[in-house]
């Protein structure tokens, strides 16, 4: 699956996507896995209040599955202007 990272989550991973093959269930069990990976994702991963996350290009919960799943996108909240 393609996962994608914007703003400040892309500057602390250093990558702006990366295709990912996982087994995680929902995105939560996807974030544990990046979390795992380095201590740059732990960083980045380390406040889910600051994150939000598109599943498939739909606004989305951390607890949705995965199931079919092709592109996953984790970015800070959206302020408007």
């Amino acid at each position: 699956m393609n996962v994608l990272y914007f703003a400040w989550v892309r500057e602390r991973i250093g990558v702006p996507k990366e295709q990912i093959d996982t087994s995680a269930a929902t995105v939560m069990d996807l974030v544990e896995e990046l979390r795992a990976r380095e201590e740059r994702y732990a960083l980045a991963f380390s406040d889910m209040s600051a994150l939000r996350v598109a599943v498939d290009q739909d606004l989305s919960d951390f607890d949705a599955s995965l199931e079919g799943v092709r592109e996953i996108a984790f970015f800070p909240p959206m302020t408007g202007g």
